[in-house]
């Protein structure tokens, strides 16, 4: 019964090797006044980003085809959860408020307003996996068509109906009001909730944060160059006579395309959004490819195409980044032994040879030690070889434990483990090779191990794989051969 049950201990228990799959943050409770305080930033901030986006409104004063607090509405809820609301609530009224409608009107436009980030995030909890919707291709896809085309009718519709209703908006003008309203929702989404989702203080991705060395800074300094010269051409006028507005916008893909390649998810954001600001700008003096008779008309057109350029930037960011994982995946599989976890032999001989190169190079030391698991045919003759690949995932784990950030931990052949221990002499070999069996001997859980060790140092041991290997191998069975003589003694 006891064989049974540590087979399916073992049967149960994940590879240590492998990672969970998203991290799981705690968060200590806070006080009511912290609660109070974040409440009432939250809507601070929706209300500051709404007015500004009002100051762009031209159609009527409620309705603007730039509207950032659709983003910052939808983040709040995915980040923080739905009992945010009445903070967005709160915000989207005071906005109205300030502006333009009777009391109810405004609450019918704010009602509109909560409601559709509620809806936008209930939509990608449920179909795409709330934050998660971000981190690969079929979450970007419906990021796009849930929270940046479907929720944001919601707030369009009370708002226009709502304005109409109470008299401050023309019936006959409900068509233009409502598409300028969607489009500025949409677009509001598209480009501020992914800046917010990678770049904000709240954001908790599991995508790779980006290493940053110098040629990383030079290639990041070149694309913000890349990107300000784009919209100094088709934005400013610096090249081309504002009366002459050509179809020069496809100037702009080619840095989005490099920030999505190259810093992925997150570069591709960040450059939707600083050429989306150097193209709302220089719309609004009368340059581009987008200038019509009327501001709201430039402003559509101009929206239309950064949110277009933002939802493909995503995509291919985001197919890059999973394509990256894939290869970073094989690659590490390549030289992973799946059972323990550890590296395995060709990783060994890589390390190896290369530290051979680095001794020979800067004559320090390194030491090549050696563990063997005593008597695992026993074991797996007496409980099975499920029992036996548990043990040897047992011993994995003392030697992993054992080892310096520095070191290298590989599983050398069927129930032999290897460390190669940079800068270390025979006596730090000694010593780990000491802790190794002890802390071996010390486990309870049955059937109980022993290990046998050995090392060999780079020069008195040898100066090749081979010699290095054979050295230390041979005082592993010296070892291995003493404790089969005191076994036999006590056994006699």
């Amino acid at each position: 019964m006891s064989n049974r049950n540590e087979k399916m201990a073992f049967l149960s228990t994940p590879p240590s090797s492998a990672a969970p799959a998203t991290a799981v943050i705690s968060r200590k409770p806070s006080s009511p006044i912290q609660d109070l305080s974040f409440a009432t930033g939250l809507a601070v901030v929706y209300f500051i980003a709404g007015k500004l986006g009002l100051t762009l409104a031209s159609v009527h004063p409620s309705a603007t085809a730039v509207w950032p607090p659709t983003g910052i509405a939808l983040v709040a809820f995915l980040t923080l959860g739905y009992r945010v609301w009445p903070s967005i609530f709160v915000g989207a009224l005071l906005t109205n408020l300030t502006t333009a409608g009777s009391p109810a009107v405004c609450l019918g436009i704010a009602a509109g307003n909560t409601c559709e980030g509620l809806l936008g995030c209930y939509l990608l909890n449920r179909f795409a996996g709330g934050r998660e919707a971000f981190e690969h291709p079929k979450g970007i896809r419906r990021f796009a068509l849930l929270a940046a085309m479907l929720s944001t009718t919601v707030s369009a519709t009370f708002g226009v109906t709502s304005l109409s209703l109470g008299g401050f908006a023309s019936w006959a003008n409900y068509g233009v009001i409502w598409l300028t309203w969607w489009l500025g929702d949409a677009a509001g989404n598209l480009i501020v909730a992914p800046l917010l989702i990678y770049w904000g203080p709240l954001a908790r991705l599991t995508l790779p944060r980006p290493k940053w060395n110098r040629e990383r800074v030079l290639e990041g300094a070149a694309l913000l160059l890349c990107l300000f010269l784009a919209g100094q051409i088709v934005f400013s006028g610096l090249y081309v006579p504002k009366s002459r507005h050509y179809p020069l916008e496809f100037l702009c893909l080619p840095a989005v395309m490099w920030a999505a390649f190259r810093f992925r998810p997150r570069g591709a954001a960040l450059a939707v959004g600083l050429s989306s600001a150097i193209a709302i700008h220089g719309t609004l003096l009368g340059f581009g490819p987008f200038v019509r008779e009327t501001q709201n008309e430039s402003l559509l057109l101009l929206e239309a195409f950064t949110g277009g350029t933002a939802a493909i930037a995503l995509i291919l960011a985001t197919v890059v980044e999973k394509h990256k994982q894939t290869e970073n995946l094989a690659l590490h599989l390549a030289v992973t032994d799946p059972m323990t976890g550890l590296a395995n032999y060709r990783k060994l001989l890589e390390v190896l040879n290369a530290e051979i190169k680095r001794s020979d190079r800067t004559e320090r030391p390194f030491a090549l030690l050696l563990v063997d698991l005593d008597g695992l045919k026993k074991i797996n003759d007496a409980h099975g070889h499920l029992v036996g690949s548990r043990a040897l995932c047992r011993v994995a784990a003392v030697v992993r434990s054992h080892c310096r950030s520095t070191d290298t931990a590989a599983r050398y052949g069927g129930d032999e483990f290897a460390v190669v221990l940079p800068e270390a002499n025979a006596k730090a070999a000694e010593q780990v090779a000491q802790r190794i069996c002890a802390r071996v001997a010390m486990d309870p859980e049955a059937p109980r191990l022993s290990v046998s060790a050995g090392a060999a140092v780079f020069g008195s041991g040898g100066t090749t794989v081979e010699e290095l290997l054979g050295a230390a191998d041979h005082a592993l069975y010296a070892m291995k051969g003493q404790h089969s003589k005191k076994s036999s003694q006590a056994g006699g």
